[in-house]
């Protein structure tokens, strides 16, 4: 069957799925309103032409011509997948369902990039629900392996099945959800980590640079390749999670987080948390910030795959696929 993938918004997760899919060797159109996308994703496509192939070490396909459609139903028709990125509007995105499927085939499948909509409330006013899902990508897509997976009880298995087939296929990690949620699991773990470092802030306990290297120079590194259950069974030492889970289990229950509690985002923090963010990286233009990103992941996925270990495994079994090997 013919790849082919249509991206509906070309945003910065909507460039990347398209940078993803065409270098991988699917064949791309792009629907998106706003005449500045085409620079926008084709920037897009320059960062990811610079730092996918540094993570492959196979050969890649020849790359998927882009195309930018002029009309939504010339994006969809005949596409195998479609993916909408459009802004976080409920309304917006069930609208849009109901045009698309007007013009795609009815086994496409239509990923949406929401971080917060659950499938079901996507699904409610739309001609088939079974072929809608959830598929939230971690920016910048075409580096960042993982992509949540969420149906409800309108998606047949299958459906899912052939989802992970082909986000497979184009090198991701899918990782399925058993049931729906709003905002899935990474953004739920996200958001509380967001609360407490915006009461760190309002509180004037740290810098937006204090916290970030709070993480980027701790935990970040140990969840970027363990994640976070197996970083505390090692705390526990060789009695493993359960001594860890027995030692420090009590201060569960001590005052440390206000995870439900929030600071208004009031003028004043909001100055205050801007002007410390231009503080502390405003000497870089995003374009280039983007560029060093993607050089920071590449060079951490290349470490993580010579240790075959975490996203670098991911990027192992790409190799052995694109090898015409067995994953």
């Amino acid at each position: 069957m013919e790849k082919k993938a249509a991206i509906v918004g070309g945003g910065v997760i909507g460039g990347g799925w398209a940078a993803r899919f065409a270098l991988m060797g699917w064949q791309v159109r792009v629907f998106d309103p706003d005449p500045d996308a085409p620079r926008k994703v084709n920037q897009v496509l320059e960062n990811a032409r610079a730092s996918l192939p540094a993570v492959i070490d196979a050969p890649l396909p020849p790359e998927g011509e882009v195309i930018f459609s002029g009309t939504m139903s010339e994006a969809v028709a005949g596409a195998r997948w479609i993916q909408e990125s459009v802004p976080e509007r409920l309304e917006l995105k069930q609208t849009l369902y109901q045009r698309l499927q007007s013009h795609c085939g009815e086994d496409a499948i239509i990923g949406s990039s929401t971080s917060g909509f659950k499938p079901s409330d996507l699904q409610a006013i739309s001609h088939r629900a079974d072929q809608i899902i959830v598929a939230h990508p971690f920016v910048p897509v075409y580096l960042l392996p993982a992509v949540e997976i969420v149906g409800s009880a309108a998606n047949p298995p299958e459906t899912l099945d052939r989802a992970e087939e082909i986000l497979r296929g184009i090198g991701m990690f899918p990782l399925r959800l058993a049931k729906e949620i709003d905002a899935h699991i990474a953004d739920r773990l996200l958001e509380a980590v967001w609360r407490e470092a915006l009461w760190l802030v309002k509180d004037g306990i740290a810098t937006t640079e204090d916290i970030d290297n709070a993480i980027r120079m701790g935990f970040g590194l140990r969840w970027a390749q363990m994640g976070l259950f197996e970083t505390y069974r090692l705390g526990g030492g060789e009695a493993g999670m359960r001594h860890f889970l027995h030692q420090f289990g009590p201060a569960l229950q001590w005052p440390w987080t206000k995870l439900t509690d929030v600071p208004d985002l009031d003028d004043e923090l909001i100055d205050t948390i801007a002007s410390q963010s231009d503080a502390q990286s405003g000497a870089h233009e995003i374009s280039e910030l983007e560029r060093i990103r993607d050089g920071n992941l590449v060079a951490i996925l290349k470490a993580l795959k010579g240790q075959g270990w975490g996203a670098g495994q991911v990027l192992k079994e790409q190799d052995a696929r694109l090898r015409g090997e067995d994953a």
